[in-house]
């Protein structure tokens, strides 16, 4: 009879401490995902900056000052509307700008009596105070490149980054698309 008592007990406790096992499992794999999450968030440094040149004027003015988030993209997306930092050819001042082309946006032009107007999905291509970006003949050439070579698509790890002037600046109508290894920051306003 004593035995019976004992295998009567056994179970229960065992699926109780099933149970609790579980449970504490569960509770691991939780802390394990958002101390993931804090590690990525916090995969770039932080510090601030004073802007000098005015390709950004009217969003951003040279003189103020702005933060940047070193090494951003390492761990995180570049989404379209992000002002950049992007080193271009060595340039020891590197360039702020900001992404309006992500992968798999479609891209042409449209000629006008001024120039070429980029198109981006369909849309004509407007700055931040909704001018349209207009193109001379270089800047045309450039970019015209990469819609041949791409289809009119926007290549996987490619960006379209532009000032906000729309004459133009030294942006991607001046050096072409961009990959994600060479934008070195995100610039928070």
């Amino acid at each position: 009879m004593n035995k019976t008592k004992t295998n009567k007990f056994i179970i229960p406790v065992l699926v109780f401490l099933c149970v609790i096992v579980f449970l504490f499992l569960a509770y691991l794999d939780k802390i394990s995902k958002n101390f993931s999450s804090v590690l990525k968030n916090q995969c770039f440094s932080i510090e601030e900056k004073i802007v000098r040149g005015d390709s950004m004027s009217g969003v951003i003015e040279s003189g103020q000052t702005v933060k940047i988030f070193s090494g951003y993209y390492g761990c995180n997306e570049a989404k379209r509307g992000d002002v950049v930092i992007y080193s271009y050819s060595d340039d020891k001042n590197p360039l702020i700008k900001i992404i309006k082309g992500i992968p798999g946006d479609k891209f042409g032009f449209q000629k006008t009596e001024l120039g070429q107007y980029i198109l981006l999905n369909g849309e004509v291509l407007k700055n931040a105070q909704n001018k349209s970006y207009i193109l001379n003949e270089k800047s045309y050439n450039m970019l015209s490149m990469y819609e041949r070579d791409y289809s009119g698509t926007i290549p996987s790890d490619s960006y379209l980054i532009m000032g906000n002037l729309t004459e133009g600046s030294a942006d991607s109508t001046y050096f072409g698309l961009v990959g994600l290894k060479d934008l070195l920051a995100r610039v928070d306003l």
